[in-house]
């Protein structure tokens, strides 16, 4: 499963900290239950008196000997709590799930079983892998959003509770859903994750930042993109972002408000509003940039100002061949204004392209030893959609990983524009590596 910049760059271990000493701060609440049988009272005290290995075992035992006592969730909960400072992952799960088949609204448990299968999530090789512990983690998060107080609870170590579960139950659900391409409810999840933090300092760092910026991702990525939250929320997490996290992701933010806005004028502003403020406030209100021409005008336009379409870079090539539409002017309507020109601006790219052989440096989407598929152009990369296909000539030894930046050499051999792909064969690693010339597809 492909994660996040950040978490790429941070074990997803370290990333709950706050969030997990918040929850344990609050420890096993006493209900102020009354053991009324005095040989189970005795057993009772003697087990909790004592510590370390020698108190979970007792306590175990007392559980076994009392299955039903009154004090058996709030037994659970202690051990539960001592297996996980342990690092024993097995007991803890165990006794999780003990403590929620006895009481399913149990914050603590939910928490520890959301946080358990995230983590396992995350560590998946593809987000099909990860989708049913997603899937599992984020009804446990709902379930743990809608708990009600236990009887017995003070209300105010309740409010506490839920106060420093609630984001990461929240947060649950919208990775959950961005899993899925459900950008629509990833980006309500994780406003709502955002908005649930009693101060927005806590957004500057761990979860909170991290959210933030999958937040911006998840603007860019819906259908259409939001370019102007994305290009917020991406600029807010740029702003705190740790040093080896912090160009890519302003490289990202400045994308899309370069591509809503026409330019960069005026950026430097919203950083400094994006420092201050976790969502947009009214000053944040760069004008629209004017409509471009459209694809297919672009693509003509440029097909018919260039001498040599060899000399295109190969994002402008693939520009034309997905957006140029052939015109035959035996069936165009006559418009004395505007005469009409026969062209077939993809058909004349491909014909300099299809059997030549070209370096094709681009971003994994997918791999495997027989076929590679990449993204090429800044907008596939940050939407992280394919638009090569690279079918090796022999399997590859070593399969490059999901996300990684990579260059073959092959050879074109078809394309399609609906969807977009373009396919090459006889690929295979550069013999090798040369400096690659920085190109630009023609602004539109």
């Amino acid at each position: 499963m492909k994660k996040s910049v950040f978490a790429s760059l941070l074990a997803l271990a370290t990333l709950f900290p706050g969030t997990v000493s918040m929850v344990y701060a609050q420890g096993a609440q006493s209900s102020q239950l009354t053991i009324k049988d005095p040989t189970e009272y005795n057993d009772y005290t003697n087990a909790v008196g004592q510590s370390g290995a020698a108190k979970n075992a007792a306590l175990e035992q007392f559980l076994t000997k009392y299955p039903n006592t009154v004090v058996k969730n709030d037994l659970l909960e202690v051990l539960m709590v001592a297996y996980q400072s342990s690092g024993d992952t097995a007991k803890t799960l165990a006794t999780a799930d003990r403590l929620l088949a006895s009481d399913p609204g149990n914050l603590r448990a939910l928490f520890i079983e959301v946080y358990t299968e995230e983590t396992q999530a995350h560590g998946k090789s593809s987000p099909a892998d990860a989708q049913p512990l997603l899937d599992k983690a984020a009804s446990q998060a709902q379930t743990g959003l809608n708990a009600t107080k236990p009887p017995g609870m003070a209300d105010a170590d309740f409010t506490k509770l839920k106060a420093a579960t609630t984001p990461f139950f929240d947060g649950a659900i919208a990775q959950d859903d961005a899993n899925k391409k459900d950008f629509t409810g990833a980006i309500a999840a994780f406003t709502n994750e955002l908005k649930a933090y009693p101060d927005p300092a806590l957004t500057q760092t761990g979860p909170g930042l991290n959210d933030t910026y999958l937040l911006g991702q998840a603007y860019a990525q819906q259908t259409p993109p939001d370019l102007l939250n994305a290009a917020w929320f991406l600029t807010r997490a740029a702003q705190f972002a740790p040093a080896q996290a912090k160009p890519q992701i302003e490289t990202a933010a400045e994308y899309f408000y370069k591509k809503y806005h026409g330019s960069l004028d005026g950026y430097p502003a919203v950083q400094t509003l994006a420092q201050a403020n976790l969502f947009p406030p009214t000053a944040y209100n760069p004008t629209k940039a004017p409509p471009p021409p459209s694809p297919a005008d672009l693509a003509a336009q440029t097909v018919a100002s260039t001498p040599d379409l060899k000399s295109l870079s190969l994002s402008d090539k693939e520009f034309i061949l997905f957006n140029g539409k052939p015109v035959d002017c035996s069936t165009a309507p006559a418009d004395p204004a505007k005469p009409c020109v026969s062209s077939d601006p993809a058909g004349k790219v491909w014909d300099t392209m299809k059997g030549t052989r070209v370096e094709v440096p681009g971003m994994v989407i997918s791999a495997s030893a027989e076929s590679v598929q990449l993204a090429v152009t800044e907008d596939n990369k940050q939407s992280k959609k394919a638009d090569f296909t690279i079918n090796m000539k022999t399997p590859l030894k070593t399969v490059p990983a999901i996300g990684a930046t990579v260059t073959f050499d092959a050879t074109f051999d078809s394309y399609v524009a609906d969807p977009p792909m373009i396919t090459l064969i006889d690929g295979e690693a550069p013999a090798k590596a040369k400096p690659t010339a920085v190109h630009h597809r023609p602004a539109h």
